[in-house]
């Protein structure tokens, strides 16, 4: 089995609205390009092409059919698509190059929320029968999930408020981030809720956006980045969808996600949680404590694009080894409500 290894990332900013089609296509073609001109290959190099992205967001059948236009028609590629984040077409394009089958792949992820009712789309992937008849939103599951552990005195408003204020500051440096700021706890905590007990604050900024990353065999990848993000381990688990049948101030998927990786020594983790209280559950399942820094890119909380941020996050991680400030990096994608489906990827500079 071939080691694997991330050597491009590139993302679009994360904006309210753009107005390009619902393909993608207008974000996809630049960060190709940035992504292509970084490590040097060009289409032809590529041996696999994965995407992730949702047709009901779309609003059309087979958009990620259509988004290989960012790609080019001709001559034909060697492409698949999931129906969920990118970061599980990531898996996907990681097995291809573990067995040999190919020695590069391209990975990309698209959204564009603004386009269509995105809490409607959201409340497709609950129980039909009992749940999904109700069209609760996500933001009001989340509200729900977050007050159980109010009630539990597993956190506070306080401390959802800290893991917000964290993550504003820290996405100044980040110019994709959609929001970023200084605001202070006392200052939050002012806000009016939007879901009781969530604020504007708690609730990542959905945004329009895409991300792509380019992985190649280990042995190929010292010749393609001077210090590659080697993927030294890829787990997912998933949890019950029934929200009345587990616990959702905990997330076991996470922890046996985590168990099997093995994420000991990371110093830096990029958490995929798109509400402040679901941060803390990942922390305490992933057991970081304060010597591993989190979110150093501010998070999904400072702008979420649909299906591209679980992979921006593998990314942001990524970018860390790239760029020396660490040598053991893990990061984190969550889909479906309450995080239903967690992956957890430990990265090792190579």
């Amino acid at each position: 089995m071939h080691d694997v290894a991330v050597v491009g990332f590139a993302q679009a900013p994360n904006v309210r609205r753009t107005t390009g089609t619902t393909n993608g296509v207008e974000m996809l073609v630049p960060i190709f390009a940035e992504a292509f001109a970084r490590t040097g290959l060009s289409k032809a190099d590529i041996g696999f092409w994965c995407s992730g992205s949702s047709d009901y967001l779309a609003g059309r059948a087979f958009s990620f059919i259509s988004a290989i236009d960012a790609i080019g028609a001709f001559p034909p590629i060697n492409e698949s698509h999931v129906e969920m984040d990118a970061a599980w077409a990531l898996y996907e394009a990681w097995l291809k190059i573990r067995t040999g089958e190919v020695d590069t792949a391209l990975v990309y992820g698209f959204g564009k929320s603004s386009a269509g009712q995105l809490k409607r789309v959201l409340a497709l992937q609950l129980d039909p029968y009992t749940v999904a008849p109700l069209w609760p939103d996500s933001i009001s599951i989340a509200g729900l999930q977050a007050r159980l552990g109010l009630d539990a005195g597993l956190w506070s408003e306080k401390d959802l408020a800290e893991v917000a204020a964290r993550s504003r500051a820290d996405a100044v440096s980040n110019p994709y981030a959609q929001i970023s700021g200084t605001a202070g706890v006392t200052e939050l905590l002012d806000a009016p809720y939007v879901a009781n007990p969530l604020r504007a604050h708690d609730i990542a900024p959905v945004t329009d956006g895409a991300a792509v990353m380019i992985l190649a065999a280990a042995d190929r990848a010292k010749d393609i980045v001077d210090r590659p993000a080697v993927i030294t381990a890829l787990e997912h688990r998933v949890d019950s969808p029934v929200l009345g049948a587990r616990d959702l101030t905990r997330s076991p998927s996470t922890e046996a996600a985590a168990k099997a990786a093995g994420i000991d020594g990371v110093e830096v983790a990029e958490l995929h949680a798109p509400f402040t209280h679901q941060e803390l559950i990942l922390r305490t399942a992933l057991g970081l404590d304060e010597r591993v820094r989190i979110n150093p890119s501010g998070g999904v909380l400072t702008g979420n694009p649909m299906f591209a941020a679980g992979l921006a996050r593998i990314g942001e991680a990524a970018q860390q080894i790239f760029t020396g400030k660490a040598q053991k990096v893990l990061a984190h994608a969550t889909s479906g409500p309450a995080l239903q489906q967690n992956l957890v990827a430990v990265l090792t500079a190579g």
